[in-house]
């Protein structure tokens, strides 16, 4: 008997983002406040399939990806059928890949295929971010991603989220910061947005970080190494009248989103 699963993941924004020295492995430490909010990618998982195998309505999305990365790792998984719906674009700095790992995983544990104590170790194996999206929520990170503290839900809060049409790849970002001498930043005490990626972004992420604020943003920031940037609105009127703005200014990539408690981002259908 066929039985389905349909899982939302979740993209993720980076309240405040810290990044280390690297190390005499390449990497780098950091310190980071994960938030996850309403822009998902879909996974649609399919038990004793007909037809099974890894399916994307992405073509740019190519078929060794981070889920079939998580399939293989789950050494009792039966064949599944697993269909994944892009929303959250690459090189965005939103997660997108990362959260669909984990989604996999968490359909993984919901069908009791993976124990969820052997989850956290798969996910950081795939990558850093992996393991917050089994947290959800807000999450506060410190280290390679091994170290994660899930933080209370706050009242929800609008974002307004851009994507330039040019991805920032994360790679080329590490190594521009390493040219730059900086001291790694402690975690903060307020609420205010920061990213030190910021220090080698693009023109154009800058730029749209100043309008975003001009717009109404109470706050405004890159996420990730780029180049999505995001402001947070005081209302979702607000919200939708910057978003209409920026339209009328020849953006495409808008998305009007909201935080997520940790229910809400751990939900499964």
């Amino acid at each position: 008997m066929t039985s389905r699963l349909v899982v939302p993941c979740p993209a993720k924004v980076n309240l405040f983002l810290a990044v280390g020295p690297r190390d005499e492995r390449g990497y780098h430490p950091l310190r980071t406040i994960f938030q996850a909010i309403d822009l998902c990618d879909i996974l649609v998982i399919e038990t004793n399939p007909a037809e099974p195998g890894f399916f994307c309505d992405d073509p740019g999305v190519p078929l060794d990806n981070t889920v079939t990365k998580a399939m293989r790792l789950i050494p009792s998984l039966p064949p599944l059928r697993v269909t994944l719906e892009k929303k959250i674009p690459s090189e965005s700095g939103l997660g997108g890949g990362s959260s669909d790992a984990a989604g996999l995983l968490r359909a993984a544990i919901k069908l009791g295929f993976l124990a969820p104590e052997d989850a956290p170790a798969i996910a950081l194996s795939i990558g850093a971010d992996v393991p917050f999206f089994l947290v959800g929520g807000r999450a506060r990170a410190e280290g390679y991603g091994e170290r994660l503290e899930p933080l209370p839900d706050r009242e929800t809060e609008w974002l307004v989220v851009v994507r330039p049409d040019v991805g920032c790849p994360t790679g080329p970002a590490f190594a521009k910061l390493d040219e730059r001498p900086y001291e790694w930043r402690e975690f903060p005490a307020d609420d205010l947005l920061y990213n030190d990626f910021e220090r080698v972004a693009p023109r154009y992420c800058l730029d749209l970080i100043d309008r975003l604020r001009a717009l109404g943003a109470t706050d405004a920031a890159l996420t990730g190494s780029g180049s999505a940037v995001f402001g947070r609105f005081a209302s979702l009127e607000e919200a939708e009248r910057a978003k209409e703005k920026l339209v009328q200014e020849g953006f495409v990539r808008i998305w009007v989103t909201r935080t997520l408690t940790r229910a809400e981002s751990l939900y499964l259908e």
